[in-house]
């Protein structure tokens, strides 16, 4: 069995706390991604040189890189960004479900 005692409550408290805010990165990482493709609909708030658009697409890019490589775009609409958040969904459910389990 799991070993019980104030230490292992203090454990089990703190890795809570660590499942808990990858969980949170996770859903931040989903935002900034709906946010970038809410900006790519708005050129005159999509400014490159702003510091928090920089930001969103710098940190956005990698990930949606690897799925522009195998998703052209049909037409005018990019459907990247939505198969990007889906596959963050189900990594994002797959890792906080394991990792509340070993808990």
């Amino acid at each position: 069995g799991r070993p019980s005692g104030p230490g292992s409550l203090i454990v089990g408290w703190i890795m809570g706390i660590v499942v808990t805010a990858i969980d949170v990165a996770f859903q931040v990482y989903t935002w900034l991604l709906i946010i970038r493709v809410l900006l790519s609909w708005v050129p005159s708030l999509n400014n490159p040189y702003h510091p928090v658009v920089r930001f969103i697409n710098e940190s956005t890019e990698p990930f949606l890189g690897l799925f522009r490589r195998f998703i052209p775009p049909a037409g005018v609409v990019d459907f990247s960004p939505l198969i990007a958040i889906l596959i963050l969904q189900l990594i994002r459910q797959f890792v906080v479900g394991i990792l509340w389990r070993i808990l």
